[in-house]
């Protein structure tokens, strides 16, 4: 893709198609600022040569800055550098699609908006500001949960937990906050040495572990910890990217942890074992990594910069079990059970495999149990017995 590349972002349409976004900066009067969707194709890991649509923006509206996708896939909150927020609202088939722009009268004006992000299931929308404003709405009605104007100093990072409980956001002060969602109340303050700054967050998400990760940078050194988020107490830390990120994503079932550096790297982490199970060094060579998102329904990652522009990333992680593939084994197992139950029974004299005695009938056969017609034998055997009074 060419450069100018502001940001990316994965977008889940209802028909289980994964499009791309791009906000692309505007270079003279002959490049406008744009906002252009592609379509991925899955089996060449690449993204389409020309956009399926595409929005101009207004000089009045200055360069895309942020972005956040709804869950849902129908729409999109976009902020720019003159400090509005537009929403993007996605129709039709990949085929067939278009764009229609609304404005949002609660962010009209209000300044550049670092960080967007909806929650995961769609009810909450959080922006934060370069100004440390930091603003949570109900979302689709737009009534203001919190407007509180010093937040942060100013905004780095923020996410939502999985539950949409909380949020967290850090600020460029190294300081990190926790927010009930639902009312916006502040529910803590991350704890951390005089000499540490917090810089990304991101809370996990395979439902079972109540983490949430932190870079935090001591110095030269960098790290990634983790607080339990029934507690808030830090549980413990790994050096995993050992140089300042830029960038942090989680992938949507939870398996991956995702970070980009300030000099082009990717490390993909696996979360049970908190080890690198894939690295794309130089990815990005010699510049910032700007976005970096997992795909969500294939081990791929979406990254960006502003010099290098977008780029899809196979992973090279092991592959995930398909759901056909789970059925297929649950069917050779059944069979299996089959056949291993024909031979036990044909191979033992009976289910207990005592001997048989002098007096004993022969076991019946294998059809007789199935229900196939019985030889004369055996009926004038069975018909001696005479009826059976209940």
């Amino acid at each position: 893709m060419e450069a100018t590349v502001a940001f990316g972002s994965w977008i889940r349409r209802p028909e289980n198609v994964n499009l791309v976004v791009l906000g692309k900066l505007r270079r003279g009067s002959s490049s406008p600022a744009v906002v252009e969707i592609f379509s991925f194709d899955p089996k060449t890991t690449s993204l389409s040569s020309s956009p399926l649509v595409s929005y101009v923006l207004d000089e009045s509206d200055g360069d895309p800055s942020a972005i956040a996708v709804h869950p849902s896939g129908d729409d999109f909150v976009c902020s720019t550098s003159t400090g509005s927020c537009k929403l993007f609202e996605v129709y039709g088939h990949e085929t067939k699609l278009k764009l229609l722009t609304k404005r949002l009268p609660p962010l009209k004006d209000v300044g550049l908006q670092k960080c967007l992000a909806f929650s995961p299931d769609g009810s909450r929308f959080a922006a934060g500001g370069l100004d440390g404003h930091l603003r949570i709405l109900e979302w689709p009605s737009l009534h203001v949960i919190l407007d509180e104007p010093r937040a942060h100093k100013s905004f780095r990072d923020m996410d939502f937990s999985l539950d949409s409980e909380y949020l967290a956001s850090t600020s460029t002060d190294g300081s990190a906050r926790i927010w009930r969602a639902e009312d916006g109340i502040p529910s803590t303050t991350l704890t951390r040495k005089p000499d540490e700054s917090i810089e990304l967050c991101r809370f996990s998400r395979d439902g079972t572990k109540p983490f949430l990760f932190c870079t935090v940078q001591k110095g030269d050194k960098a790290v990634t910890a983790v607080w339990d988020i029934s507690t808030w107490n830090r549980i413990g830390y790994k050096r995993l990217l050992r140089k300042p990120a830029a960038i942090m994503s989680i992938s949507l079932d939870g398996k991956y942890l995702g970070l980009g550096s300030k000099d082009g790297d990717v490390c993909v982490v696996e979360v049970k074992k908190m080890e690198i199970s894939h690295w794309s060094r130089r990815l990005h060579l010699g510049t910032s990594i700007t976005s970096l998102e997992f795909c969500p329904s294939e081990r791929v990652v979406l990254t960006s910069s502003n010099q290098w522009g977008a780029m899809v990333t196979k992973l090279n992680v092991p592959a995930d079990w398909k759901e056909w593939q789970v059925y297929l084994v649950l069917v050779g197992l059944f069979l299996a059970s089959l056949v291993a139950f024909y031979i036990f029974y044909e191979n033992s004299d009976s289910f207990w495999n005592f001997p048989l005695g002098r007096d004993q009938p022969a076991r019946p056969k294998i059809g007789a149990i199935l229900g196939e017609p019985q030889s004369s034998d055996d009926q004038n055997m069975w018909s001696a017995f005479g009826p059976l009074d209940m």
